[in-house]
């Protein structure tokens, strides 16, 4: 890529081995960012960090499961240790339980779909955002657009993914004049490996691509740009938003 947006920046990416956040790691870098691909995931974000940079792209792995405080804690302090500061935050890790109906979810599937999903974002946020106070930053929450209608058999994540939204807006208010923009990206049906694992079978993601009026899905590359868009000098007075890529399914 010819355009080089993040400069001198440092950044850290959630859930970054797989689908849409490996694309994200992988798109920030060539914008010429020092990526930390952070992921629960060792043996993986190994081997993804590596063959980043078998092509010259500046990307590290770093192990983080954003469920667990300590976890959480313990990586930003190293985040600080390292680089006394942090430019770029995507909150991109996440669950999805189709777990059936209200009354068919059990209480363990409901707390580790917000405790890994809602409040990972929010430990993410907690500390990660002060290692922006000095020089600003730019926060990209992922939601969902389930988390702005109802969908059906996976009310926790549902639940969790409108969590998010309110906290972006909530954070962008409360630091919006230290420099520090929080935004949201609210993606639709996006072709990874966790959407079609999430469908259950091959005919039910085709069906729910029928639902979309672009008629197919999305591709982890049609998010990655936007996301190096708002972490970028170029999005200066864009904070508390939201950015739907869906296809247009959202306007339905």
């Amino acid at each position: 890529m010819a355009n080089k947006l993040l400069e001198n920046k440092i950044a850290v990416v959630t859930g970054g081995a797989t689908g849409i956040g490996k694309e994200i790691v992988r798109e920030l870098a060539e914008n010429d960012a020092t990526v930390i691909l952070a992921d629960r995931n060792v043996p993986l974000g190994e081997k993804e960090a590596q063959e980043f940079q078998a092509k010259k792209l500046d990307v590290t792995f770093m192990q983080l499961d954003i469920s667990k405080i300590d976890e959480v804690k313990d990586f930003f302090d190293s985040i600080n240790k390292k680089y006394s500061r942090l430019d770029i935050l995507v909150n991109n890790a996440g669950i999805k339980i189709n777990a059936g109906k209200v009354t068919e979810t059990s209480e363990f599937e409901w707390n580790l779909t917000l405790g890994t999903n809602l409040t990972g974002t929010f430990l993410c946020c907690k500390y990660g955002i002060p290692l922006m106070e000095k020089d600003g930053g730019s926060v990209i929450n992922f939601s969902s657009g389930s988390g702005i209608k109802g969908s059906y058999n996976s009310v926790a994540y549902g639940v969790t993914k409108a969590g998010i939204i309110h906290l972006t807006k909530t954070a962008s208010l409360e630091f919006a004049t230290q420099n520090i923009r929080i935004n949201c990206i609210v993606p639709g049906l996006i072709d990874t490996q966790q959407s079609r694992g999430s469908t259950g079978s091959k005919e039910l993601f085709e069906k729910w691509e029928k639902g979309i009026p672009m008629k197919r899905a999305g591709r982890p590359e049609e998010i990655a740009p936007m996301v190096a868009f708002l972490c970028s000098d170029q999005a200066s007075y864009i904070t508390g938003s939201l950015f739907e890529i869906n296809g247009g399914s959202l306007a339905q």
